[in-house]
């Protein structure tokens, strides 16, 4: 019995998805959930498992390629023997038989027509990003990469999506040249590379992930108004405290104390006294949260960079923070994050500080209004004052940065916001542990 292998829903917001990798190749065997392919959406990466046992007879979707979700990707024969049948070739439009001939000349004018339209769109002069599904609606409609051009994208970083490119056709159609208008947009010229020699440059196209998160940064840099504020925090008490009990906390219950778990507890806090924070806009509305779901951004290799959210922070202690971070840490690396995990986030917090840097200004994460950046913490000279008399100390010290979107959080708010972490930071109760 044949079954098909489709395109699963990862979220209630996902429409499609692309394919990265395939783990079999057409006449494996395979298990019931065995990993057998690997996705990306806009929201998580995943690996998807064979819905039955049998032999991989088909795969329909090719890796880099975009589809629908509930788009057939493979088949899986469930009582082959390893051979791969003939519905596994894709039809060629070439025509061997003579008996075909008379359907075909009965239809010529659908048989001409897409050979003629199938020719591949040059991609070369353009820096625009176009899904393999686009590009295939593209060419069967005889859609030109100019025209393709002028379309406004409504996906995310302006990207065109299906229904842009569809609505695009319609509006082709004689009697809607107004509203065809209505798609085009001046698109920036692509920065020119010519200038090198063919042996001076190689050029690397940019992976399912590096292009979402290209897409993402330009939403919100063309969303937020972005400012950034900084300040000092002075880690005397949490680093004592970690340096005395961490080995203690380890061997009791597996828990690993790190600053995040402090400075996430210490976040939670400040917005606690300053919720509009937490808040996103909706168009002329301010949508206030009254939970607060914790993002914390995770680097994944080679180049990656994941935002998966901890539920409810506001009813966690520095133990609990501890646990969640190692959690969606792990998770993230290991492409076990769910479509849940990286959903429905109120406020996140960036720590560059894993790599040696001080500080920085990150980027917000979308729709959020504000983003927390955490700088490395380092032993310093300070200058303090003990009984009226100053002295230099040295003390581990920490930078701490808040971009805020400035048409909601103006740099009062976000100034007090900041304050408030580093009071929580420096008057840390240990109790809260």
């Amino acid at each position: 019995m044949k079954i098909d292998v489709i395109m699963p829903k990862m979220g209630e917001s996902i429409n499609e998805g692309t394919v990265i990798k395939w783990h079999k190749k057409v006449g494996d065997r395979v298990k019931k959930d065995e990993i057998i392919f690997e996705i990306a959406t806009d929201k998580v990466d995943t690996e998807i498992p064979s819905p039955a046992d049998g032999v991989l007879t088909e795969i329909i979707v090719n890796e880099q390629e975009t589809v629908d979700v509930d788009t057939i990707v493979a088949v899986i024969d469930s009582e082959g023997e390893g051979q791969v049948e003939p519905s596994s070739v894709k039809p060629t439009p070439v025509v061997s038989e003579k008996k075909e001939e008379k359907k075909i000349e009965t239809k010529v004018v659908k048989t001409i027509k897409p050979e003629r339209q199938e020719e591949k769109i040059d991609l070369s002069d353009t820096n625009r990003f176009y899904s393999p599904l686009v590009l295939n609606i593209a060419r069967k409609e005889n859609v030109s990469l100019s025209e393709l051009e002028k379309i406004h994208g409504t996906g995310v970083g302006s990207r065109v999506s299906k229904r842009d490119i569809l609505n695009y056709i319609e509006n082709k159609k004689p009697g809607a040249e107004q509203e065809t208008s209505t798609s085009e947009v001046h698109v920036a010229e692509p920065s020119s590379v010519q200038s090198f020699g063919n042996n001076e440059t190689e050029i690397i196209p940019m992976d399912n992930i590096r292009l979402r998160i290209m897409e993402h940064m330009i939403r919100s840099r063309d969303t937020s108004v972005h400012v950034t504020a900084v300040n000092e925090v002075d880690m005397s008490k949490v680093h004592n405290y970690i340096k005395s009990h961490k080995d203690e906390l380890w061997a009791k219950e597996k828990v690993k104390l790190t600053y995040m778990s402090f400075i996430s507890y210490a976040c939670v806090n400040a917005i606690k006294e300053f919720p509009l924070i937490n808040a996103s806009i909706d168009g002329k509305n301010i949508v206030m949260k009254k939970f607060i779901n914790l993002g914390i951004a995770v680097a994944v290799e080679p180049n990656g960079l994941i935002v998966p959210n901890i539920k409810n922070a506001e009813n966690l202690n520095v133990r609990g923070f501890a646990k969640g971070i190692a959690v969606l840490s792990d998770n993230a690396r290991n492409k076990k994050l769910s479509p849940d995990d990286i959903m429905n986030g109120t406020f996140s917090i960036t720590n560059y500080g894993v790599f040696g840097l001080q500080f920085g200004t990150p980027i917000i994460n979308q729709p959020e209004v504000a983003i927390l950046g955490v700088g490395a913490v380092i032993k310093k000279p300070v200058v303090v004052e003990v009984d009226g008399v100053d002295s230099i100390t040295i003390k581990p010290m920490m930078y701490l940065s808040i971009s805020h979107d400035h048409r909601l959080v103006d740099g009062m708010l976000g100034g007090k916001f900041l304050k408030s972490v580093k009071d929580h930071l420096e008057n840390f109760d240990v109790s809260m542990v």
